[in-house]
This record gives structure tokens, sequence and C-alpha cells, in this order.
């Protein structure tokens, strides 16, 4: 247990991007009702994913972390659920495949609410307004109303994030995630695709690996873990009155956990020294998840770490790299070095979107795939180079057919973003780009792993 640390420690210190409440009295309402809630996820869940992420520490596992930019109350759906889980279980088929190594999957669902804002108020037409900080926060509407921060929106995100981890469950072990029925889906999707030939071959050997096993005797019915999988959730625990309204005593261990996802993350504007966010998070039990970009030197870097894991446990770190393609080789070999030199255990993971991101001449915010394709091969380029593991990737992506990154072998144009352009916050990946992306990066795994072979024999 963390020592001199509470639920409420911090409120003693610098807390940036939080919303101002007109109303204490409502806050403190919601925040009451929320304690009495039953938790989301449970400790001991918890710290199976910090034991599959030590795996990743080890190289022995890869981490696919991806989903929603922003979930949204209006966008409300099993469908979109159902989708965008569909295409993580896809993704992660083709990456187990190729690396011979387990995935561990982390959705940002269930609970990806809130965002964070380079300004507190947005000024349209001559009117300044609350910025927009996510529906658990505000309403996207730009109206007075509508920006004004409500903290019931916290209790109608928390009765979202049980609906989306109940069905996530159901399809996880109630036979959705069946092994065959996650190939044929991939299968029929690149019949479909301009670049099905330039993958079929990867596909073709899982489909014969497949029979191989059913000939074998092994197949859904006789191995029960074919019909389903492990999957977690995860987001940014920005809203810091609600994480910590969420926030309960394991039973068993007397140890603190954030039960409102699996694994949290600091963002990039709030992982400074002595910050709230950094305060609240070194006293839970839950892995954690920290962005790395341009502005984090190694020193700082450091003192971040042995802040939020004194005890150096394996998985209890992600560090989530965000450079942008033409940054990245010139700015994390730094930070890996010195991780490396003082025996830190983390996982490494590549986040190619938030680096990349781009305004067309139409006025849309996007992210080219081009871009973000090399951004994850210079992270793969300076890991090899440093003989450290790069150990997952973190991407924003959707199950539905929008039209919001531009490129890909569907070859997404700038005029076409208008189309589909359904984003509350920034781009995503949509279906076809996300696959495309595993199939890219099932083909950097193969090379690491026959590197890594070759080095061991």
């Amino acid at each position: 247990m963390a020592a001199n640390w509470a639920p409420d420690s911090w409120t003693a210190h610098e807390a940036r991007q939080l919303p101002t409440y007109p109303d204490p009295a409502a806050l403190t309402a919601a925040t009451a009702t929320l304690r009495n809630y039953p938790p989301l996820v449970f400790a001991g869940e918890a710290r199976d994913l910090t034991a599959d992420l030590a795996r990743v520490v080890e190289g022995k596992a890869f981490l696919l972390q991806g989903g929603d930019c922003a979930e949204s109350f209006a966008e409300f759906h099993p469908n979109t659920i159902r989708d965008t889980f569909r295409v993580l279980l896809q993704m992660a088929v083709v990456l187990t495949f190729a690396s011979k190594l387990p995935t561990v999957k982390l959705g940002r669902m269930a609970g990806q609410f809130a965002k964070p804002r380079s300004a507190d108020t947005e000024v349209q037409n001559g009117v300044e307004l609350p910025s927009y900080r996510g529906d658990n926060v505000n309403d996207i509407a730009f109206t007075p109303e509508a920006r004004t921060p409500d903290p019931q929106r916290m209790i109608q995100g928390y009765a979202q994030s049980a609906a989306t981890l109940n069905l996530l469950r159901a399809f996880a072990g109630g036979g959705y995630a069946n092994l065959h029925q996650v190939h044929r889906w991939t299968h029929d999707f690149m019949g479909r695709s301009p670049w099905a030939k330039k993958f079929a071959d990867v596909a073709d050997r899982i489909g014969e690996a497949l029979e191989f096993m059913e000939a074998c005797g092994i197949n859904p019915d006789t191995v029960p873990q074919l019909k389903g999988t492990t999957f977690y959730t995860s987001h940014e625990a920005l809203l810091l009155p609600f994480e910590q309204a969420m926030t309960r005593q394991d039973s068993l261990t007397g140890d603190w956990y954030d039960t409102s996802a699996h694994m949290l993350w600091i963002g990039d504007r709030t992982r400074f020294e002595g910050s709230a966010h950094v305060e609240f998070l070194r006293g839970v039990g839950n892995p954690i998840g920290m962005k790395c970009g341009p502005t984090l030197e190694p020193d700082a870097l450091l003192r971040l770490l042995d802040t939020l894991n004194p005890a150096r446990v394996a998985g209890r770190m992600t560090l989530i790299t965000r450079y942008g393609h033409d940054k990245i080789e010139g700015g994390l070999p730094k930070l890996v070095r010195a991780v490396q030199r003082e025996g830190h255990p983390v996982v490494w993971s590549c986040d190619p979107m938030h680096g990349n991101v781009i305004k067309t001449n139409n006025g849309y915010k996007t992210r080219p795939f081009d871009r973000i394709l090399a951004e994850v091969r210079g992270f793969f380029a300076v890991h090899r180079a440093e003989g450290s593991i790069a150990g997952g990737i973190h991407v924003e992506m959707t199950g539905q057919n929008v039209t919001e990154c531009t490129g890909g072998a569907m070859d997404v144009t700038q005029m076409d973003l208008a189309d589909r352009y359904h984003t509350h916050c920034d781009p995503r990946l949509n279906a076809g780009q996300s696959l495309e992306l595993a199939f890219l990066l099932a083909e950097m795994l193969n090379v690491e792993m026959t590197e890594r072979r070759r080095a061991a024999a």
C-alpha cells in the first residue's frame, strides 16, 4: 500500500484538466451516490491484467489496446460495442499468429468519457463557452446549458459503462469470441477488400492451422479456451472526482483499487511531477499507463516511475509513446536508454495516433494512415536498435465504417472525410484500416520474433 496516501489525497495537489462545477453540493451528492454503487471491475481482475502485462515486459506476450477516442452517450448501442470488440478480436488473432505470442486485449471502452482540452473555453461566432470535456462532464452542443458541467452525467457514464461491460463479458465468454468464428469474419472481410491478395497468405495459413487443430481433435467443443477470450477495459483517469468515487479497498489484500476499469492511464497534459493525477494513481493497485511524448525528459520520466512504481512491480507500468512519425526515432531512444539503465520493468507501447493529427484544407482533423504506419515502424526500429522490447500498440479505432483517417488500401481521401465523419473528438481508424494495420504490424512482429530467436540461439 502506498505511503501517506488516501483516495482524496490528490485534492492537495495541482489538478489540471478538471471542470469547474457551478454547484458543489450537486457534485458532492453525485459522488456520494457513486460510492454506493457496485464496482465495475474487481481487484482480482486488475491483478490478472498486471500478471499478463508482466509477460509483455518479458517479451512473452504482446499488448493490443484500442477503442474509441471518446465514447458518447448518443452513439451508445450494442451493435457499436459488438463491432469494435469484433475488430479487436480479428486484430488479436492476426497478431497472435504472426508473433506466436498471446495477445493481451485491452479496450478503450466502458469508461472513456473524459477528454483533456487545450483550453478551458471555446469561442464560436463571438460567443465564449466552456470547452467540451467528454460526455460524463458536459454535452458537445454549443449552448450555455449543454456546456455547463453537470455531475449527474457521471452517473449516466457509470450506467453506460456497466451495460457495456456486461455485454463485453457476455461476448468474451459466451461463444461470440470463438476462434473459428473470428477467422471467418476476417476471411469474409478480406474477400471484399482491395488488399485481399496482399494478406491472403497469412489468412490462409491461419485457416490451415485451425483445420489442422480440428483434425487433431482440438476444437471449441474439446478445448473451452477456443470458445472465449479474456478482455480488459481501460480509460484515461482524467475526471478525478469520478475515479475517487469508484475507488474501493480490496477485502482480500487491503489495497486500494480504482474499480472503474482494469487499467487507468495518465495523459500527456497531466503527467507532470506533483500533479493530482499522479498522486491519485500512485495509490491504486491497478496497472497504470502513462503517455510519453516529445516534452518528457528522461530524468522526469525516471522520477515519475519511482513515484508510481517504487516497488518496481513488472506489469504495473505501461509507457505509451506518442511522438509523431517524424519525431519518434529522434526522441524515443533517450527514454528507452534511461529506463533500461535504471532497471525499471515497463511495457513499451506505441500510440501512433496522437502525434499525427493534421487539419485538411476543408477543415477536418484527420490522421494519414501512412504517418500512423511510419510511427509504428519507427517504434520497432528504436527498440531493435536499443535492445529493448516493442511490447504493444495503442490505437483509436472503431468497428464502424467511418471516414475519419485518410489513406489505407481502401484509400479514404480528404474529400471522403465528410461522408461519415462521426467522432466526438479525434479521428479514428475504421474497421478496414484497423485490420490492415494489424496485418502490417504482423509483418513487423514476424521480423522481430525471428531476430529474437536468432539472438537467443
